[in-house]
């Protein structure tokens, strides 16, 4: 059950955004209503699923625990990499637009622009190391 349950979340939020998206005219407010789609299937999925992590059936104390903190386990793993991955994309983006912008004035600036660029992907390795221990101790 609990399974069909997020397959059917999964789907929908999926194809909500898109089909927000790929409605009417293309202005700003589409762009705004997918975001906000999207952010609300979100926040609806982890709903879901911390509901269900709690509310699991009952059996011996010490595999409930383990199963509770091995979910907790996952979504940790899963936010270290995510926002991560976010605060790269942040990064890298306002980098890379200094950096085009320098190496157009002066050649000789690539070798510095290079590594601001990727001083600011290292964010998302460090995200994905923390996201594999979290996952190692489960």
């Amino acid at each position: 059950m609990f399974t069909t349950i997020i397959s059917i979340c999964l789907v929908l939020s999926v194809g909500v955004p898109m089909a927000v998206f790929f409605r009417g005219e293309k202005t700003k407010k589409r762009w705004k209503g997918a975001l906000i789609s999207n952010l609300c299937s979100f926040g609806t999925i982890l709903t879901v699923t911390v509901i269900a992590m709690a509310s699991g059936s009952v059996s011996a104390a010490g595999e409930t625990a383990s199963n509770a903190s091995a979910g907790w386990g996952y979504i940790a793993a899963a936010l270290a990499t995510g926002l991560s991955c976010i605060g790269a994309g942040v990064a890298v983006s306002a980098a890379a637009t200094a950096a085009i912008g320098a190496i157009s004035e002066n050649e000789k600036a690539m070798g510095k622009a290079l590594i601001f660029v990727a001083l600011a992907e290292g964010v998302a390795l460090y995200g994905l190391l923390v996201s594999f221990t979290i996952l190692g101790k489960l």
